[in-house]
């Protein structure tokens, strides 16, 4: 969903960076996978789910991996 975001910090060493990946269009949504040889992979994917956009980190240097879901995002639910 358009405002779907991941942000991912990685050890860079002497320092940490941050990345961010976002759902940037309408119908379109940010994905999650863990893949062989230690890789997280975090696309950002159409309504059909061909990647428009893919960022590859190995796991082993990823600190945080934190998921900002849309406004509204919720399914629908009332408190």
């Amino acid at each position: 969903m358009k405002g779907d975001r991941v942000e991912i910090v990685i050890d860079a060493g002497d320092t940490s960076r941050t990345y961010e990946v976002a759902a940037t269009r309408a119908g379109r949504r940010v994905e999650i996978s863990n893949r062989r040889g230690g890789v997280v992979e975090v696309s950002e994917v159409t309504r059909s789910g061909t990647a428009v956009r893919t960022a590859r980190f190995m796991s082993s240097r990823v600190l945080a991996l934190v998921e900002h879901p849309a406004d509204g995002a919720d399914g629908g639910l009332d408190d």
